[in-house]
């Protein structure tokens, strides 16, 4: 896991919830870190179609709109 536990329950936390289930930590853990190496997957292509070897702001942003 590319993504903590802890680092799960304080976003939750922070977006309002006064309590959060182990449960709900781990489905969100996964769901969260499948969305965040698929999307530096794209940018990583995205620079090496650009024929550049460092991934830049932009191939980030277009990672994530496509």
């Amino acid at each position: 896991m590319y993504i903590s536990g802890f680092a799960i329950r304080k976003i939750l936390k922070n977006a309002g919830a006064s309590r959060v289930s182990i449960d709900a930590i781990k489905s969100f853990q996964e769901k969260l870190n499948i969305l965040a190496f698929d999307n530096a997957q794209k940018a990583v292509r995205l620079a090496k179609h650009a024929k550049r070897k460092t991934v830049d702001v932009s191939d980030i942003k277009l990672a994530f709109n496509s």
